[in-house]
């Protein structure tokens, strides 16, 4: 497989195609590839089992290592490979873990076994492992389509220029399905009052109204949890209606249905609260500012191992 001789974002672009339900012989028209070329790079994503959203966040060094004889070769020869199989069942469950990132996990991995595998090469296997013990449906989102909402588990806190006393403060998170951008605030509960000034406030930011909105079944939107005919609180409801969205409620114990947010949880909790608790807060508007610097960070920093 010639991989030098196609650029990773030439590969991207055929496999983009592919998963949209394009035939090899439109994507060889669309991208100038030969057929017989592209058909390796079809047949190497289908066998390494990638959903496309794994593959776009893939740097290109980790696509090269992919598409390449060495990465293809099976290394069940090599008793590093033979041992990281033993560990990624553990690994998996360690991921879980708030704050925990594949990068840490890496640096965990080789600080105790330093003959280990370098970042690339582990990065692989453990999304290879992750992919085949647990394959999912690929969700496509399309643009402007769904705003998911939820409150991030961990509070972050105010303190009293008085008393000394700490507030803890909720943080509402609300991220865009199609471009992933997100919108952080603190707010003073859960209340419905405090959701919707919340969700009011995200609209303003995106610069725009989605088709609908998915809040995680909070109760300040979603009196009734159902699977087939959820209650809305009614509140929640009339605004939802006077912006013209659709409301769509998480569906209970599909954890599937809010993982975009929840991974948005998860990046807020790495990116921003690390930063932002180790300053004080006497009240909220302060507190909010930081949290909108640090939140235009994190939306404006490039994506990896995308075009």
């Amino acid at each position: 497989m010639a991989n030098q001789t196609i650029p990773m974002a030439k590969i991207r672009q055929i496999l983009r195609y592919y998963s949209q339900g394009k035939s090899k012989l439109q994507i060889a028209e669309l991208t100038g590839v030969a057929r017989n070329t592209l058909k390796k790079y079809i047949r190497r994503f289908k066998e390494e089992n990638y959903s496309i959203e794994q593959i776009e966040t893939f740097s290109d060094q980790q696509l090269e290592d992919i598409f390449t004889p060495a990465a293809n070769e099976p290394l069940k020869a090599d008793h590093r490979f033979k041992h990281l199989q033993t560990l990624l069942p553990s690994y998996e469950k360690l991921m879980k873990k708030k704050g925990m990132s594949l990068q840490k996990l890496w640096e965990e991995y080789i600080k105790e076994y330093p003959n280990g595998y370098r970042s690339t090469q582990f990065h692989h296997y453990y999304l290879q492992y992750v992919s085949r013990a647990n394959p999912v449906m690929v969700m496509q989102h399309k643009a402007g389509d769904k705003m998911y909402i939820d409150f991030a588990g961990d509070k972050l806190s105010i303190v009293d220029k008085d008393t000394g006393e700490v507030i803890e403060v909720e943080v509402f998170i609300a991220v865009l399905g199609c471009s992933q951008l997100a919108y952080v605030q603190a707010i003073e509960s859960q209340k419905k009052e405090h959701l919707i000034e919340a969700c009011q406030n995200a609209l303003h930011y995106f610069g725009g109204v989605p088709a609908a909105v998915v809040p995680d079944n909070l109760k300040s939107a979603v009196t009734k949890s159902s699977k087939y005919e959820p209650k809305i609180n009614e509140l929640f409801a009339d605004f939802s209606q006077h912006y013209g969205m659709a409301v769509l409620p998480a569906r209970a114990y599909k954890p599937r249905d809010k993982a975009l947010v929840e991974g948005m949880v998860k990046i807020v909790y790495n990116r921003i609260y690390s930063s932002i608790q180790e300053n004080i807060h006497f009240n909220i508007r302060s507190l909010n500012e930081e949290l909108l610097m640090r939140l235009e960070e994190l939306n404006n920093a490039p994506f990896k191992g995308r075009d």
